[in-house]
């Protein structure tokens, strides 16, 4: 995301904050290394006056951090960034958040296409839904509370691409695709690229309000599979986390609970309210399921030898700001 504003010459400065270091080698982006919470986000927004701040370090994955670590970094984070956009005069004008259609949850009652207005049909069951759903209370009260600042939720379908790793694409990039015996539902994608393209329209744009982001069209397990020539994996519909927990414990299989109700259930969700407001992802769900295929054969075909980069931080601030280097 940094990468792409960097790109726009209208942005003046940009200030990246996150646990670990940039993955991707920043040119324009200062770097600021943070704790889980953000604690350090209010004084940061105070020095900088920065007037918009993309909010994207929400987890959506339980597998991949324990309990207290996804509250802390889910709930108490969004806490304190909407600490520091509401402090006495602050700066902000805008705040944009990439949640997840977690939030609708997935379950036999629900509706075959969830707009943004549309409620969950039963309370949230895993963690990770739990704390989105505290998470965009929050943000709507925030937004209820400072209407002068303009506030921009974007709820993404199911992401794949080469770059980010989620419970479906370490399944995938095995070669599985994981089901449950007499379910077939229909689930949705959107492309990596996709997410940072649209993000970065509501940035520029300045969108207002709830949007639910997703590729053209819905897809049933059985077809993600084919198309990722994954072979599909069968499990029980009794018991179906213990079946499954001996291929979990060793790291063949990744099946959280959030993705345990979406391969019973699925889960569709209504995008026509950000075509309306001009934006169009370059693929449909199918064609982010074919990308990720190709990018994993080349993966299988050639390796990951290529050079990766490394953030080094003393490197980064002397190239920026040494009087030293010719500019």
């Amino acid at each position: 995301m940094a990468a792409a504003l960097e790109r726009d010459p209208e942005v003046e400065i940009l200030v990246g904050m996150g646990t670990g270091a940039p993955s991707v080698e920043l040119e324009r982006t200062e770097y600021v290394r943070a704790d889980s919470s953000y604690s350090l986000l209010s004084r940061i927004v105070k020095a900088t006056e920065v007037d918009t701040i993309v909010h994207t370090f929400l987890v959506v994955d339980s597998s991949s951090v324990s309990g207290r670590a996804l509250h802390e970094t889910n709930v108490i984070g969004t806490m304190n960034l909407l600490a520091a956009a509401s402090a006495t005069s602050s700066s902000v004008r805008h705040i944009v958040v990439k949640s997840s259609s977690l939030v609708y949850g997935s379950h036999p009652a629900n509706p075959a296409w969830f707009s943004e207005e549309t409620p969950r049909s039963r309370p949230a069951r895993n963690r990770v839904e739990r704390s989105l759903c505290e998470v965009e209370s929050y943000v709507k009260d925030f937004a209820q509370d400072n209407p002068g600042v303009v506030v921009t939720m974007l709820r993404f379908a199911n992401v794949l691409g080469a770059d980010i790793d989620t419970p479906i694409s370490r399944n995938l990039s095995r070669g599985i695709m994981p089901s449950i015996a007499g379910y077939d539902p229909l689930i949705q994608f959107i492309e990596e690229e996709d997410v940072v393209r649209c993000v970065e329209f509501a940035v520029t744009e300045r969108l207002a309000g709830i949007y639910n982001v997703s590729g053209d069209g819905k897809l049933p397990v059985s077809e993600v599979a084919s198309i990722a020539g994954a072979w599909r994996l069968p499990l029980s519909p009794f018991m179906t986390r213990q079946a499954a927990a001996p291929l979990v414990r060793l790291k063949l299989l990744s099946l959280p609970t959030e993705l345990e109700d979406v391969l019973r259930y699925g889960r569709g969700i209504d995008t026509s309210k950000i075509a309306r407001a001009g934006y169009v992802p370059s693929c449909s769900s199918a064609g982010a399921v074919e990308r990720f295929a190709q990018s994993n054969r080349l993966r299988r075909a050639v390796g990951d030898h290529l050079p990766q980069y490394r953030y080094e931080a003393d490197v980064e601030a002397f190239f920026k700001h040494s009087p030293s280097v010719v500019r």
